[in-house]
Parts: C-alpha cells; sequence; structure tokens
C-alpha cells in the first residue's frame, strides 16, 4: 500500500513537469518562462492555497488538533536548526557562521514544496487538513531566530543585526503575508461567500502549479549549474537533511494524532528548505555568510530531491506508520 502511494506520487503531472524543467535546464535548452510570469504565478497559488485553507477551516471549526499541530511545527523550526548546524560544522566542514546561515534555511520552510505536496495528496484523494497553511507560515520564522542566535557568538561582538528591520523582514515579508491573509479572508468569509471567487482559484490552480514547477525546474538546474562552491558533502547534507529531518516530522505527526495525510504535510515541510524568506533576512542580518553556499544547497540541491523523491517518500513513509 505504502509503495503504491509512493509510486502514484511520483508519477504526477506537477513532479513530471519539474523534471521536464529540470531537464531542459541542464541540457542548456533555451526554453524559458519569464519572470513576471513566475511572479505572478507565485502569487496566484500562494493566494489560492491560504484561501481554500481558510475556508477548509471555517467549515471544520478550529480544533484542538489545530493548536497541537501548530505547536508542533513551531517546536521543529526552533528545534531542527540545531542538529543541521552541528552536522554542516563536522561533515559539511564549514565556518560556524555559514554553519548558522545554512542552518536557518533548513529549520524554515519551502511554500512551494509545501504546496506541491499537498496538490499531490489531493490528487490521491488523501486531502490533508486545511489548517496545515496556518502552520507552515508559522514555521518560517523561529528558524531565523535560531539562526541568528548560533551565529552570534561567532563575532567578537556578535552579528551586526538591525532589529527593526530583522523583524520586519522576518514577520511581514510578502509570503507570510499573503498566505495568512488569504487564509484569514477564507475563514472569515468561509465557502459561501467565497463562491464567487472560487472558480478562479479552483480550476487553474493545478495547471498553473505544473507550469510553475516547470520553471522552478529549469531555475533549479541552471542554479546548480552556476554554483561552483558547493562541495560533494554539502551536497550529501543536502540530501540527508531533509530525509532525516522528514522522518522526525511524520513520525512527531503521527505521535500527536494528526491523520496520515497531515502527518505528511508536516514531515514535507519539516523536510523542506527555505529559498525566499530566509535568504532576504540572512542578506541583511548576516552579511558575513556566503548566499551561494545556502542557496546553492536549499534551490538546486533540496528543492529537486524533495519534489522528485523525498514528497513521494514522505508520503509512503506517513501511510506506512499511519497503518
Amino acid at each position: 500500500m505504502a509503495i503504491d502511494v509512493g509510486i502514484s506520487a511520483l508519477l504526477s503531472p506537477m513532479i513530471l513537469f519539474f523534471i521536464l524543467g529540470g531537464f531542459a535546464g541542464l541540457v542548456r535548452s533555451d526554453l524559458n518562462v519569464p519572470d513576471a510570469m513566475g511572479k505572478a504565478m507565485s502569487i496566484y497559488l500562494m493566494a489560492a492555497i491560504g484561501l481554500k485553507g481558510g475556508i477548509s477551516v471555517a467549515e471544520a471549526g478550529l480544533s484542538s488538533q489545530f493548536a497541537i499541530a501548530l505547536l508542533a511545527g513551531v517546536g521543529l523550526s526552533l528545534l531542527l536548526p540545531v542538529p543541521a548546524f552541528a552536522a554542516l560544522q563536522r561533515v559539511g566542514a564549514v565556518d560556524r557562521t555559514n554553519a548558522a546561515a545554512i542552518a536557518a534555511h533548513y529549520g524554515s520552510v519551502s511554500v512551494v514544496t509545501f504546496v506541491t505536496g499537498s496538490e499531490i495528496l489531493n490528487a490521491l484523494s488523501m486531502p490533508p487538513a486545511g489548517y496545515m497553511v496556518a502552520v507552515m507560515a508559522a514555521m518560517e520564522t523561529p528558524a531565523i531566530i535560531i539562526g541568528l542566535l548560533l551565529a552570534r557568538s561567532t563575532l567578537a561582538s556578535g552579528p551586526s543585526i538591525p532589529k527593526s528591520a530583522m523583524w520586519h523582514e522576518s514577520l511581514l515579508n510578502g509570503s507570510v503575508v499573503l498566505l495568512l491573509g488569504s487564509f484569514a479572508i477564507g475563514l472569515a468569509v468561509g465557502k459561501e461567500g467565497a463562491a464567487p471567487v472560487l472558480p478562479v482559484f479552483d480550476a487553474g490552480f493545478r495547471g498553473i502549479l505544473c507550469l510553475f514547477l516547470l520553471d522552478m525546474g529549469l531555475i533549479a538546474a541552471r542554479r546548480l549549474r552556476e554554483t561552483r562552491n558547493l562541495t560533494w558533502r554539502l551536497i550529501g547534507l543536502g540530501i540527508a537533511l531533509p530525509v532525516l529531518q522528514g522522518v522526525v516530522g511524520v513520525s512527531l505527526g503521527t505521535v500527536i494524532g494528526l491523520d496520515v495525510p497531515t502527518a505528511a504535510v508536516l514531515g514535507i515541510l519539516a523536510a523542506s528548505a527555505s529559498y525566499i524568506a530566509v535568504p532576504a533576512v540572512m542578506r541583511m542580518s548576516l552579511p558575513q555568510a556566503d548566499p551561494g553556499l545556502s542557496l546553492g544547497m536549499a534551490l538546486a540541491v533540496t528543492f529537486p530531491f524533495n519534489v522528485t523523491i523525498g514528497i513521494p517518500l514522505y508520503i509512503a513513509m506517513a501511510t506506512r506508520i499511519g497503518a
């Protein structure tokens, strides 16, 4: 059963479009998605997933399970950077500042990985709980704070961090505002109130996600070709960390009583690595860190691994443990 679910997830159109984009990028095809179109698709996807999540919670009602899942997600975001930091220093052989910056990426989350995993589960008739949109948004910031605390002791006076700007970038970056805002709209208006606009966010969602993942495949492949400072040790960690963190997330989700698809999504979130929100904060707060290392690992190694192999693996794992 678990193997069948994993194979079905692997053969979904979303993953296959990502593979197509990666192939086109690696063979240097002139296939290209305009930047403006990529940004527009990103805005659409985040608004849609937030709105539908809010509607789902409005229908089901706020529950103790939501509160438990939220606490579990925030706890993961706070704790996961610490072992990642230790592994990066020991195995990856990077200095403490870069290890802290990379660890923050791996404690935070990737919105696109979450959306892809959720849609694959929906296509398998295994919809996760709608409140996981709020859990995902809550998991973005705690890892950033932990990463900065881990880095602080590296410099004699600590890193020069403009605190107001850091908090603004962490809590009010575009993805968090759009996700939580659209979630709140869905929660406020419910399915009936959202009925006039739901066709826009429902009918084309998977098709636009396929095109967006085609673009992400192109970007990841080109980033991999251009990255010169990734060692084989770091590439290995870029695969090992999401697998280990995914196991922790799925196991924790099962232990706290989440259903199989929702536990799978918690595993997907734990395994993902941020390549949008965290790089912006680290560039401002830790200018000593090399952004090529963290972005190279998160976007060129971990993201492709998760989208092609990791998501089916975490779904199969949740199905197996849940059974």
